[in-house]
């Protein structure tokens, strides 16, 4: 295989498309136009990467306005995702989309701008549309109705919340091998590899805790893991405050949520 050529010349900083001349003034001005675009924290991680994405796609459409119509189709995986989930069917996407409608778990009219997206996906995959196809005012519209619709799906179905709350109990949102289930699920949010907080190597915190958690589900921790898995939570609350992006910090936030599950049962009881 015949490598690139090196570009000419000192290496360039990205220009503005010339497409996004009339929709703001400069980059810094993008990041109003998704600020309302939250992440849903009760999401899955495979959720929240999949519509942290396509949010910063719409972002650096800035540079590249095609990442616009981009971002609204890389959202479509974690509509599918929530709607597989929520649903318990595997079918095409337009199905799920159809009875999530008639469910009322989401509205008509939501269910058509959901819908719109999806054509849009097939017409792309057919070769029938670009990946210019939307303009960011009409990615931005379609993009949100995807991030309204996964936050709706999320919600709990009214009885388990009357049944959660006549219980009044206090237990951690899932057990110590379903969070772990979740986290193996997870990817390693790639650009903080080889990167430390306050001198604490992130993937090496993450490997460690996940060593102890396996200990624990297996046979359950001896004194040396006890007192290891305590040193790795001090560290997770160190960092967790201090990291900025939001994929990353759900990342160790979780997984925060999960050593201290894994501790629990070895806290010391007060004298």
């Amino acid at each position: 295989m015949t490598p690139l050529p090196p570009p000419p010349g000192p290496h360039l900083l990205p220009a503005r498309d010339p497409r996004a001349q009339y929709l703001v003034l400069d980059y810094a001005d993008m990041h109003a136009l998704v600020a309302d675009l939250v992440l849903p924290g009760e999401a899955s991680m495979y959720v929240m990467s999949a519509l942290e994405t396509s949010r910063e796609l719409i972002r650096h459409s800035y540079y590249r306005y095609e990442f616009a119509t981009v971002a609204v189709t890389h959202s479509l995986f974690a509509l599918e995702h929530v709607l597989t989930e929520r649903l318990g069917a595997k079918e095409p996407l337009h199905a799920l989309i159809g009875r999530a409608a008639d469910a009322g778990l989401v509205t008509a009219g939501l269910a058509a701008e959901l819908d719109r997206g999806r054509m849009l996906r097939d017409r792309l995959a057919q070769g029938a549309a670009s990946s210019a196809a939307l303009h960011v005012p009409q990615a931005l519209a379609m993009l949100r109705a995807v991030f309204d619709a996964v936050s709706l799906l999320l919600r709990p179905p009214s009885g388990a919340a009357a049944t959660t709350a006549d219980g009044g109990g206090t237990r951690p949102e899932g057990g110590l091998a379903e969070l772990w289930e979740e986290h193996m699920r997870a990817p390693f949010p790639d650009g903080f590899r080889g990167v430390d907080f306050e001198g604490v190597d992130l993937v090496l915190l993450d490997a460690d805790v996940a060593g102890y958690v396996i200990r624990e589900l297996k046979d359950g921790l001896d004194e040396s893991g006890i007192a290891g898995l305590w040193g790795c939570i001090t560290d997770l609350d160190t960092i967790a405050p201090l990291i900025n992006e939001e994929y990353c910090a759900a990342y160790f936030t979780k997984l925060r949520t999960m050593a201290r599950v894994a501790a629990a049962r070895h806290i010391p009881t007060a004298l």
